[in-house]
Protein backbone atom coordinates (compact mmCIF):
# COMPACT_ATOMS: atom_id res chain seq x y z
CA UNK A 1 0.00 0.00 0.00
CA UNK A 2 0.83 3.65 -0.79
CA UNK A 3 -0.06 6.58 1.29
CA UNK A 4 -0.20 9.99 -0.65
CA UNK A 5 -0.75 13.25 1.05
CA UNK A 6 0.97 15.93 -1.13
CA UNK A 7 3.12 18.61 0.38
CA UNK A 8 0.70 20.70 -1.81
CA UNK A 9 -2.23 20.84 0.16
CA UNK A 10 -3.13 21.17 3.70
CA UNK A 11 -1.78 18.33 5.67
CA UNK A 12 -3.92 16.13 7.32
CA UNK A 13 -5.83 17.19 10.34
CA UNK A 14 -5.12 14.15 12.35
CA UNK A 15 -3.51 10.45 11.83
CA UNK A 16 -4.53 10.25 8.81
CA UNK A 17 -3.61 10.28 4.97
CA UNK A 18 -5.09 11.55 2.27
CA UNK A 19 -5.33 8.82 0.62
CA UNK A 20 -4.34 5.58 0.23
CA UNK A 21 -3.36 2.92 -3.37
CA UNK A 22 -3.86 -0.20 -2.97
CA UNK A 23 -1.98 -2.26 -6.09
CA UNK A 24 -3.45 -4.60 -8.53
CA UNK A 25 -3.93 -7.77 -6.98
CA UNK A 26 -4.71 -7.12 -3.50
CA UNK A 27 -8.04 -9.01 -1.69
CA UNK A 28 -9.98 -6.41 -0.41
CA UNK A 29 -12.18 -6.98 2.71
CA UNK A 30 -14.94 -3.84 3.15
CA UNK A 31 -16.33 -4.17 6.70
CA UNK A 32 -19.87 -3.29 7.80
CA UNK A 33 -19.69 -0.58 10.28
CA UNK A 34 -19.18 -1.97 13.58
CA UNK A 35 -20.87 -0.32 17.14
CA UNK A 36 -19.88 -0.02 20.72
CA UNK A 37 -21.25 -3.14 21.95
CA UNK A 38 -19.99 -6.23 23.95
CA UNK A 39 -20.96 -9.72 23.02
CA UNK A 40 -23.62 -9.76 25.76
CA UNK A 41 -25.53 -6.56 24.28
CA UNK A 42 -23.66 -3.95 26.76
CA UNK A 43 -23.13 -0.46 25.59
CA UNK A 44 -21.29 1.33 27.89
CA UNK A 45 -21.99 4.57 27.59
CA UNK A 46 -18.20 6.42 27.54
CA UNK A 47 -17.14 7.02 23.90
CA UNK A 48 -14.36 6.37 24.35
CA UNK A 49 -14.69 2.55 25.37
CA UNK A 50 -17.14 2.52 22.85
CA UNK A 51 -14.97 3.30 20.28
CA UNK A 52 -12.33 1.00 21.31
CA UNK A 53 -15.08 -1.55 21.47
CA UNK A 54 -15.80 -0.85 17.84
CA UNK A 55 -11.73 -1.28 16.77
CA UNK A 56 -11.73 -4.61 18.96
CA UNK A 57 -14.77 -5.98 16.10
CA UNK A 58 -13.10 -4.43 13.32
CA UNK A 59 -9.92 -6.12 14.52
CA UNK A 60 -11.76 -9.43 14.59
CA UNK A 61 -13.31 -9.54 11.47
CA UNK A 62 -10.00 -8.61 9.85
CA UNK A 63 -8.03 -11.35 11.55
CA UNK A 64 -11.24 -13.75 9.85
CA UNK A 65 -9.77 -12.83 6.99
CA UNK A 66 -6.48 -13.42 7.72
CA UNK A 67 -5.50 -9.79 8.23
CA UNK A 68 -5.05 -7.18 10.79
CA UNK A 69 -5.19 -3.65 11.53
CA UNK A 70 -2.04 -2.32 9.40
CA UNK A 71 -3.63 -4.06 6.57
CA UNK A 72 -6.87 -1.30 6.99
CA UNK A 73 -6.50 1.46 4.17
CA UNK A 74 -9.55 3.43 4.53
CA UNK A 75 -11.94 4.32 7.60
CA UNK A 76 -15.21 5.78 7.93
CA UNK A 77 -16.27 7.09 11.34
CA UNK A 78 -19.38 8.48 12.40
CA UNK A 79 -20.47 10.17 15.96
CA UNK A 80 -23.15 11.77 17.40
CA UNK A 81 -21.48 14.44 18.68
CA UNK A 82 -18.80 17.22 18.45
CA UNK A 83 -17.39 16.28 21.84
CA UNK A 84 -17.13 12.52 20.60
CA UNK A 85 -14.23 13.31 18.09
CA UNK A 86 -10.82 13.19 20.82
CA UNK A 87 -12.11 10.05 22.32
CA UNK A 88 -12.86 8.82 18.72
CA UNK A 89 -9.41 9.74 17.88
CA UNK A 90 -7.65 8.45 20.89
CA UNK A 91 -8.54 5.21 19.99
CA UNK A 92 -7.92 5.23 16.39
CA UNK A 93 -4.55 6.30 17.18
CA UNK A 94 -4.05 3.00 19.14
CA UNK A 95 -4.90 1.03 17.03
CA UNK A 96 -4.03 2.08 13.09
CA UNK A 97 -0.44 1.45 11.95
CA UNK A 98 1.99 4.08 10.44
CA UNK A 99 1.77 5.29 7.56
CA UNK A 100 -1.84 6.00 8.39
CA UNK A 101 -4.92 4.55 6.47
CA UNK A 102 -7.54 7.38 4.93
CA UNK A 103 -10.03 8.62 7.10
CA UNK A 104 -13.40 10.23 6.83
CA UNK A 105 -14.83 11.28 10.49
CA UNK A 106 -18.33 12.74 10.43
CA UNK A 107 -21.11 13.60 13.13
CA UNK A 108 -24.65 12.26 12.78
CA UNK A 109 -27.69 12.86 14.48
CA UNK A 110 -27.99 9.49 15.85
CA UNK A 111 -27.96 5.65 15.10
CA UNK A 112 -30.64 2.69 15.27
CA UNK A 113 -30.50 2.55 19.11
CA UNK A 114 -30.08 6.21 20.95
CA UNK A 115 -27.37 4.43 23.47
CA UNK A 116 -24.69 4.45 20.27
CA UNK A 117 -22.74 7.27 20.03
CA UNK A 118 -19.96 5.93 17.18
CA UNK A 119 -19.55 3.64 13.94
CA UNK A 120 -17.10 2.69 12.63
CA UNK A 121 -16.39 0.97 8.72
CA UNK A 122 -13.33 0.10 6.90
CA UNK A 123 -12.03 -1.23 4.04
CA UNK A 124 -8.69 -3.03 4.27
CA UNK A 125 -6.50 -4.57 1.79
CA UNK A 126 -3.77 -7.35 1.45
CA UNK A 127 -1.12 -8.67 -0.65
CA UNK A 128 -0.77 -12.57 -0.28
Amino acid sequence: MRAHTPETIRAPFANYAHAVEVPPGARLLFASGQLGITGDDHVPDDVGEQADLCFRSIGEVLKSADMDYADIVRINAFVTAREHLRPYMAARDRYVSSPPPASTLVIVSGFAREAFKIEVEVIAAKID
